[in-house]
């Protein structure tokens, strides 16, 4: 309905609706899929942030396994049970420095899969 205009004490509307048909249809079309694909890339980003922080988790307790002076099997065994699946360990030493490096990918399709990584470096105890 379209208003016509003050009359009476109140505004008075028309009966032709011809032109606002498909208005609703056509807006439908548009936003629904923006939200869907909106959603989509909410739950991506939510994803990779937490793949993000499983990787720093891991790096870490590597590093204060490596400084205790656990060998390197345990702890790429230790940094691999708090890794996502798939990630890769590195241990290296650097002086009395030790630092380990977890890298995992992103969950996602084609280009959206993307590499992660975290670090972290610990100093070597004595003992």
């Amino acid at each position: 309905m379209r208003c016509k205009g003050w009359s009476n004490g109140r505004w008075t509307r028309s009966r032709d609706r011809a032109g606002d048909r498909g208005y609703v249809t056509a807006e439908s079309a548009l936003v629904i899929p923006s939200l869907v694909l909106l959603l989509g890339l909410l739950l991506w980003g939510l994803a990779a942030v937490a793949v993000s922080a499983q990787c720093g988790d891991a790096a870490r307790a590597g590093a204060r396994a490596a400084a205790r002076g656990e060998s390197s099997a345990v702890v790429q065994r230790i940094a691999g049970a708090v890794a996502p699946d798939g990630a890769e360990v590195r241990v290296t030493r650097e002086g009395e420095l030790y630092r380990v490096a977890v890298s995992a990918a992103t969950p996602g399709p084609g280009a959206l899969t993307l590499p992660v990584t975290g670090e972290a470096v610990a100093h070597a105890e004595d003992g």
